[in-house]
C-alpha cells in the first residue's frame, strides 16, 4: 500500500518518487493519489513525514537527531495546555528547540460566532451544518506563527534559554528572555505570558 498521510486539517497526502537531473530519487507529497512520479509503498530508510505547523504541510525529511527527549516536549505541553485558549497553540520540537506556535485564528471564537449562522444559511447539497463548520475550522485551523520557543542550552544539565519572535520592524527576529534555566522554571514563567499584552512587553515588564 502506497504511503500516505493525513494532516491535522484532514487533508491526505500521497508519497511520490521522482528523479531530479542527475537521475537521483526525489521525494514529495502529492494531493493527488495517482498524479506525478511514482507511488512509494515504504518510507525511505533515514528519513521520517513532517507536518509543518505553521501551515499543515507534509514534507519527506531526513531524519533528524532526537536532542528534545519526549518528556521535555511532554512537559511544555502540559502547560500549554492549561491555557485559557490551549486549542489555539501547537508545540513542535527541531533540532534544539521546542517552539510554541499560536493559530492566527480563535478556534472557539469562531465557533461560537459562526455555529448558529450556519444553520440558517443556505448549504450545498448533501452539506450538513458539521460539514460547513469543519470546513471552516479547517480553512482557519492552517496558519501558524511561533511565538515562544526553548533553546537547548546544555545537554548535559538539560538546561534551556527562553526566546519570543518580535514582530517590529526594525527587528522581525527572536530575542532573548531568560535562562539557562531548568526548563520548568522557564515554562512556568513565560507560557502563561501567551496572548496576553504582557507577553510582547516582556522582558521589559
Amino acid at each position: 500500500m502506497a504511503v500516505h498521510y493525513t494532516n491535522r486539517v484532514g487533508k491526505t497526502y500521497y508519497l511520490r518518487e521522482g528523479k531530479t537531473k542527475t537521475g537521483k530519487p526525489r521525494y514529495f507529497f502529492s494531493s493527488q493519489q495517482h498524479g506525478k512520479g511514482q507511488a512509494v509503498e515504504d518510507i525511505p530508510e533515514g528519513y521520517e513525514i513532517y507536518e509543518h505547523p505553521e501551515n499543515a504541510q507534509v514534507f519527506l525529511r531526513k531524519t533528524r537527531p532526537q536532542l528534545i527527549t519526549d518528556i521535555e516536549k511532554q512537559l511544555v505541553k502540559k502547560y500549554a495546555n492549561k491555557l485559557a485558549r490551549s486549542k489555539r497553540y501547537r508545540v513542535d520540537c527541531k533540532d534544539e528547540y521546542i517552539t510554541i506556535y499560536e493559530s492566527n485564528a480563535d478556534i472557539e471564537n469562531l465557533r461560537n460566532t459562526f455555529g448558529d449562522l450556519l444553520k440558517r444559511a443556505p448549504l450545498r447539497p448533501g452539506m450538513t451544518v458539521d460539514d460547513a463548520m469543519s470546513a471552516l475550522v479547517s480553512a482557519a485551523d492552517q496558519h501558524y506563527t511561533a511565538m515562544l520557543r526553548f533553546r537547548l542550552a546544555d545537554k548535559e544539565r538539560r538546561t534551556f534559554t527562553a526566546e519570543r519572535f518580535c514582530f517590529r520592524g526594525s527587528i522581525d527576529n527572536w530575542i532573548y528572555l531568560g535562562g539557562p534555566d531548568d526548563l520548568k522554571n522557564l515554562t512556568e514563567r513565560y507560557i502563561e505570558l501567551l496572548g496576553t499584552d504582557k507577553f510582547f512587553d516582556s522582558p521589559y515588564f
